[in-house]
């Protein structure tokens, strides 16, 4: 599908035509360059790798540098693959959001918050109630028994426990563009994403 990098600014609200107060997520898409491409050829498959947002060189490793040069442009600290782009592009072309159009849907992705070591309440949604008439006594937020002592004598992979929570990669569909601002690279997307601001997404038609 193709798509655009973008940066998650803020959020606000905007009124439709039926006069009712929108939420909307603030995102700056692009201007992103095009530094590969990728062909079935000589990689195997065909895809379109972009870059965006510039980056210092002395923050860069040479092969990185020199990467970016084959495109005519500056080190980049984000970089993605695409697939699925209609018009042909070439090594540094430059997209904008005119690549999007209003009420356009696009799937979004990015890394949620993350919220650190937390309990199994707040990470898998436990009850933390429980019988408090069976000698819980102050244990209403523990997990409770890991499983069997005689056999397995072992707590199974995958058993829902505490741990580290968020800072993972989610993707959210069917976001609706409410408006284009093409002067400033930015769009208004009905919703929220995932990620906190200044965050990088991965927006596909």
């Amino acid at each position: 599908m193709p798509g655009l990098i973008g940066k998650k600014i803020g959020m606000t609200s905007v009124f439709n035509v039926d006069g009712k107060s929108v939420p909307c997520t603030i995102i700056e898409a692009g201007p992103c360059v095009v530094t590969q491409v990728k062909t079935i050829e000589t990689d195997k498959y065909s895809s379109v790798q972009l870059a965006y947002d510039d980056k210092k060189e002395k923050h860069s490793t040479k092969a990185l540098i020199g990467h970016f040069k084959k495109a005519g442009t500056t080190p980049k600290r984000k970089v993605a693959e695409f697939n699925g782009f209609t018009n042909e592009v070439k090594l540094g072309d430059v997209l904008t959001v005119g690549l999007f159009a209003e009420n356009d849907l696009l799937k979004i992705s990015g890394h949620s918050k993350g919220r650190g070591f937390q309990g199994v309440v707040k990470r898998h949604n436990f009850n933390g109630v429980g019988g408090q008439t069976h000698g819980q006594h102050n244990r209403l937020r523990a997990p409770g028994s890991m499983g069997a002592s005689s056999f397995p004598s072992r707590v199974f992979p995958g058993k829902r426990m505490a741990g580290r929570d968020g800072g993972e990669l989610i993707s959210v569909t069917n976001l609706k563009i409410v408006k284009i601002i093409s002067e400033k690279n930015v769009i208004l997307v009905q919703g929220c994403v995932p990620g906190a601001q200044g965050a990088y997404l991965i927006l596909n038609k």
